[in-house]
């Protein structure tokens, strides 16, 4: 017990809650926007019970992974049309690849429902869900997120104690921070359609990972994973243009109003 107190393990610990904190920002954003879609009065409720369930999943998932971990790489299926299409799947590829297809998906049904909807007013109250159909979602795509923290964290120690603590105080954060992010939305509602279009990026992030682990290639081309780097510039550009563009509208409005004035 006193070889897990070391300063090894402590640094290690540090850097696995910074690791979580980073790839855990597109998880914060998919809990807000599908807590949504629940009643107003149980929305944080499904935040906090979501995020506390997939934390002791993760737990488990962590626990299994480090027994099984050749399972999850080892491929199962291969499919090899030449000129076409050729990969070879592992358990690890194909849930990525399924996360980052359902992810698109939802981000694009949100966009096509705020686009048909007659009334702002009445975008929150369509398409509701019940409490245990969010929290299976939320719980769901907690653990496809959970997939790349957790072989990240398998590279830099191999104590599970140090990655059990670093999971469970990260998702302690998450239930803070998800709070905040939900009202951030719901009271800057252009914000909205902003989170979606990450949440679709997160989408392409994840396919592009998956297509990399599964070695695909179509037409010839393989599949090139999303630098993590390019995909935080990319966020922060549609951010800085969301910004200035918001503030060019406002002027836009305020040269508006004093033009009839007069």
């Amino acid at each position: 017990m006193e070889a897990l107190f070391t300063l090894e393990n402590l640094l290690t610990f540090f850097m696995l809650l910074l690791l979580q904190a980073v790839l855990g920002f597109d998880n914060l954003l998919y809990i807000s926007i599908e807590s949504k879609r629940v009643t107003p009065e149980k929305q944080a409720f499904v935040r906090r019970m979501g995020i506390g369930v997939a934390i002791g999943l993760r737990l488990v998932l962590l626990f299994v992974v480090l027994r099984a971990v050749q399972y999850f790489q080892d491929p199962f299926w291969e499919i090899h049309w030449t000129g076409v299409i050729e990969g070879s799947f592992n358990v690890h590829a194909l849930i990525v690849l399924i996360g980052g297809a359902f992810i698109m998906y939802t981000a694009l049904k949100e966009i096509m429902h705020m686009l048909s909807v007659e009334g702002i007013e009445h975008t929150e109250g369509n398409a509701r869900r019940s409490v245990g159909a969010a929290l299976f979602w939320i719980v769901l795509m907690n653990l496809i997120f959970s997939f790349d923290s957790i072989l990240s964290a398998m590279a830099l120690t191999e104590v599970f104690l140090v990655m059990a603590a670093a999971i469970i105080v990260s998702g302690i954060m998450m239930v803070v921070l998800s709070d905040y992010v939900a009202e951030f939305l719901k009271q800057n509602r252009m914000y909205e359609v902003l989170g979606l279009f990450i949440l679709f990026i997160v989408g392409i992030l994840l396919l592009s990972e998956g297509g990399h682990l599964s070695h695909l290639a179509l037409f010839g081309y393989p599949i090139e994973p999303m630098a993590k780097s390019t995909f935080y510039f990319v966020i922060g550009v549609m951010v800085l243009v969301d910004i200035v563009q918001s503030r060019y509208r406002k002027k836009l409005m305020a040269q508006r109003k004093a033009e009839l004035k007069h």
